[in-house]
């Protein structure tokens, strides 16, 4: 494993559950500190691929996946001929494209996977959306399917990632929406715990409109850090988005407009009540 942020560190950990013990690598040295069954680091991402045949890498962004790749010391310096690497961050289509490239000129196979959702990475909860061809999905899926509840094999090389961001459309979309819907309820003197009352009887349990409706309901203080890493999530996935439709040809205004909001969903902001 290359990247032990959230994803990365649970990943790791289910697949110690599942009886495997990983190789792992991040830029940040004290990074596997705490994780049970991980002694230490490999020196770099170069000298973790000498050791897989399949290397995950789940970092933030596009730059940060390149240079994990192809920067001094990444892991196509260290790859085993015939290996695979299966790239879980979020990025965009063309990047995996550019990915698979620089990983075929050194005989090594590219997968992309999405995954989600995140906060189930280290219960073996993940769903994975994967591309890539038959003969190498087969070679990889044992290792995927250690650290994931379930596997949806999309297509070719970046359908995977196509299907990942064109669902991300749909989370954030929907947080948007009740944001707004919140603001709306409250100043037509509907107050926020009556409102997550009448969504929880209306829409199944744990669905994505409560989630972020008891999150306005009952705030808790979250660190700045937090909200201007999760404002950094949206806008990444949100830009891809917005690539990928550009690049097809497809129109996609719900999403132009939902971009700018989300800095407020994630602030949490709470509106003062209203009487009716």
């Amino acid at each position: 494993m290359v990247g032990l942020g959230a994803i990365g560190t649970g990943i790791v950990v289910s697949l110690l559950r599942s009886g495997r013990t990983p190789l792992v690598f991040d830029v940040r040295p004290d990074a596997a500190d705490g994780i049970e069954g991980i002694s230490q680091q490999e020196a770099s991402a170069a000298e973790l691929a000498r050791g897989c045949d399949v290397v995950l890498l789940a970092v933030f962004d596009e730059e940060q996946a390149r240079h994990a790749l192809a920067g001094p010391g990444g892991i196509l310096a260290g790859a085993l001929p015939g290996s695979i690497v299966v790239v879980l961050s979020t990025v965009p289509v063309a990047a995996v494209k550019e990915f698979h490239t620089m990983c075929a000129a050194h005989d090594v196979a590219l997968l992309d996977c999405g995954v989600t959702p995140g906060d189930q990475a280290a219960h073996n909860g993940l769903v994975g959306l994967l591309g890539g061809p038959d003969h190498i999905v087969a070679r990889a899926l044992p290792v995927l399917k250690d650290f994931a509840r379930a596997i949806v094999h999309c297509g070719p090389v970046g359908a995977g990632m196509t299907a990942k961001i064109a669902r991300n459309l749909i989370t954030y979309a929907t947080w948007a929406a009740v944001d707004e819907a919140a603001d709306l309820a409250v100043a037509g003197g509907v107050d926020l715990p009556t409102f997550l009352e009448a969504l929880r009887e209306t829409e199944a349990e744990h669905a994505q409109p409560l989630k972020m409706l008891e999150v306005r309901t009952f705030p808790v203080a979250v660190p700045q850090d937090r909200i201007a890493n999760a404002i950094n999530v949206a806008t990444k996935d949100l830009d891809a988005a917005t690539a990928l439709a550009a690049a097809r040809g497809v129109a996609t205004p719900l999403t132009e407009a939902v971009k700018p909001l989300m800095g407020g969903v994630f602030a949490g902001r709470r509106p003062a009540a209203r009487p009716i």
